[in-house]
């Protein structure tokens, strides 16, 4: 999915606005970049074997047979009576929840919402969520798993990244996906101001791929992360923004509709640093994307910005913190074929299920979601390792 920066501004002109593969070097790895070939994607259907399906089968997420549609499940996250009901439910996460300003280093803050234990409850350890891009704190999924994990015993603390959520006033860069540095140093921060342990990190989509990167750097920057969930974060990021750009329009539409929203935002709290009229009359989601990593970042275009926060290939080669990845082989934004080519570091676990959609997972017609089953359940394995008394011999 795709996301933001604001070092050295280029000039408008260098901006070609075609639809022709991007052919551009980055200036010190010398590596060439080009525009997806969708055709070339393999489709859910094409890419799911019977080894597909890396998951015990007491696990398997078996939806009923009305929900197996992969679109549906995808959809279903976002659909006004999903959020109907989960207003519906008395949530004490969101009633104790207090706001938190973090400093992320280099003037940089990010807000969050903490909500702790009630006293005299020890809790069984502190959840940082990350939510999707376009997404909040406040997201429904959010607010579910949130109240799914408070109940369960867990303090939760739900990040917002830059310029979601109400923030857009906070920093006056443009939000990217490439800024993991300040996720790790909100992360960082927020550890040393919460000593509630185990430390876990749990993200959905676009979330998942910045926990899987915080991840990697957790141990060099001092952070004690003891565990990570990532839901369907996509792995090759401009593969997954191709397949929006080429698949079924609601997906687009709805991704276009919140970005505008979203920077018509920034540049009402900025007016005097940005103006992004010619960008709003673009028509893809590539073209946007591009534009914006020309004009307002260092990248050279959206190839070269993809890249960046790709976790493709061998960049988890050094993970240490057990690390559980949950997808689905019909998800029809991230392609399955992107997970069979991670690098498999025996910290990482990879559970891919044959339905799902993109962050769906609704098992019953009453919309119960059974990733957050499944999710608990991977925490609480470590809760338990964690607060286990050491044998005495």
């Amino acid at each position: 999915m795709s996301a933001w920066l604001n070092p050295p501004s280029q000039s408008a002109s260098d901006y070609r606005g075609d639809r022709a593969a991007c052919d551009c070097r980055h200036p010190t790895r010398g590596r060439r970049y080009s525009r997806p070939d969708v055709a070339k994607i393999p489709r859910p259907t094409e890419a799911l074997t019977p080894k597909s399906l890396d998951v015990a089968p007491n696990n398997e997420f078996q939806p009923h047979w009305l929900l197996r549609n992969a679109h549906l499940q995808s959809l279903i996250t976002g659909m006004g009576l999903r959020r109907a009901l989960i207003q519906m439910r008395p949530n004490p996460m969101v009633a104790g929840s207090r706001e938190y300003l973090l400093d992320c280093g280099e003037g940089v803050r990010l807000q969050g919402f903490y909500t702790p234990q009630p006293d005299g409850t020890a809790p069984r350890g502190l959840v940082v969520m990350l939510h999707g891009w376009e997404g909040s704190a406040e997201s429904t999924y959010m607010l579910s798993m949130g109240r799914r994990l408070f109940l369960g015993g867990y303090e939760v603390f739900r990040l917002n990244l830059r310029d979601h959520g109400n923030t857009h006033h906070l920093n006056a860069g443009i939000f990217h996906s490439c800024r993991i540095a300040e996720v790790v140093g909100a992360v960082g921060e927020l550890a040393r101001r919460i000593p509630t342990r185990p430390l876990l990190t749990v993200g959905f989509s676009l979330g998942g791929n910045f926990a899987l990167r915080l991840a990697v750097r957790a141990p060099e920057s001092g952070i004690p992360l003891t565990r990570t969930v990532a839901v369907n974060p996509p792995i090759d990021p401009a593969k997954s923004l191709a397949a929006m750009d080429a698949g079924l329009f609601i997906y687009r539409r709805h991704f276009m509709q919140k970005w505008r929203r979203s920077l018509r935002r920034k540049q009402a709290c900025f007016p005097e640093r940005y103006d992004f009229e010619e960008w709003f009359r673009l028509g893809s989601l590539w073209e946007m994307t591009d534009h914006l990593a020309r004009e307002h970042t260092d990248y050279s275009g959206a190839a070269e910005y993809f890249d960046g926060y790709s976790v493709a290939g061998d960049r988890l080669r050094d993970l240490r913190v057990p690390t559980t990845v949950i997808t689905a082989a019909d998800d029809p934004i991230v392609p399955v074929s992107d997970y069979y080519e991670l690098a498999r570091p025996d910290a990482l676990r990879l559970e891919i299920h044959r339905y799902g959609g993109h962050c769906g997972y609704f098992s019953g017609l009453l919309l119960h979601r059974w990733i957050e089953d499944r999710v608990k359940q991977e925490l609480d394995s470590t809760a338990q390792e964690y607060t286990q008394p050491a044998l005495v011999v």
